[in-house]
């Protein structure tokens, strides 16, 4: 189903957000800006569909106001006004990628842009980033392939920055001070941080040693039998890899493949 009020409502933004970029350096994105929407990822379904991937210039969907958020597992929640929340589209390196290390190298990112502002947050396994116990950020993502090469990257990002939180929630107002609390400026840190997490796909190794030294916890409860796992660290896919005494396992959080759908 069309989102008729994604479609209404979407305009090239011409101001300080595309300059900015460029002043960077960025490679170039294609920005969308809607006050309201049900889900930048709906409104960044329908773009790919109106105008087809060619892979050349990375996309944006940037909201003031989502309504029905997509969340882990499908869950839906409310991102109100303050808050950077958009869905992305961008190349992604080849070779042997996962889900799981993809959402985790753009975790990381996000995580290094924060600590170059101040703010250290740790990595909840597998999609959060977390300051003391309380949530600060998370993000979505999801690879499409055409056969086995990755076709393009998809990843929705949440950040509280000035919006109301739910309880156990955290925005950067209390964290900065409010000069440094502005949405746009933060929705330029994260369209870069997603510029730095490209780069970091080629390093996995690299990633995976830098996103286990900022993981939140070391060690973690089974939500099915409520056994207690030590965490041994990352692995190369992104898997959770625990240690219960002399048994070893390892959890997957995300599916490694998407055709086809957008």
């Amino acid at each position: 189903m069309v989102d008729a009020t994604a479609l209404k409502e979407i305009r090239i933004p011409q101001g300080r957000l595309v300059h900015a970029l460029r002043d960077r350096g960025s490679s170039g994105w294609q920005l969308r800006h809607l006050s309201v929407c049900s889900s930048t990822e709906t409104a960044l379904t329908q773009w790919l569909r109106q105008q087809p991937w060619l892979a050349r210039q990375p996309r944006a969907v940037l909201a003031q106001h989502q309504r029905f958020a997509h969340g882990q597992y499908g869950r839906f929640w409310m991102a109100p006004p303050g808050g950077v929340w958009l869905s992305a589209a961008l190349p992604w390196p080849n070779g042997e990628p996962s889900t799981g290390l993809f959402g985790l190298t753009v975790a990381l990112a996000m995580a290094e842009q924060l600590e170059s502002h101040g703010v250290s947050a740790a990595i909840k396994w597998p999609n959060d980033l977390i300051v003391g116990s309380r949530k600060l950020a998370g993000v979505l993502p999801k690879l499409v392939f055409r056969g086995h090469h990755v076709r393009l990257a998809r990843i929705g990002v949440g950040l509280n920055v000035c919006n109301p939180v739910p309880q156990g929630g955290i925005a950067l107002r209390e964290l900065l001070p409010p000069g440094r609390c502005r949405v746009r400026l933060w929705q330029l840190h994260m369209l870069l941080a997603l510029e730095r997490a490209n780069q970091l796909a080629a390093h996995p190794q690299r990633v995976v040693a830098a996103a286990d030294q900022r993981l939140w916890c070391r060690s973690v409860a089974d939500p099915a039998s409520g056994e207690h796992w030590a965490v041994c660290g990352i692995g190369l896919d992104g898997q959770l890899l625990l240690r219960q005494g002399t048994r070893t396992t390892s959890w997957t959080r995300w599916g490694g493949r998407s055709d086809g759908n957008l």
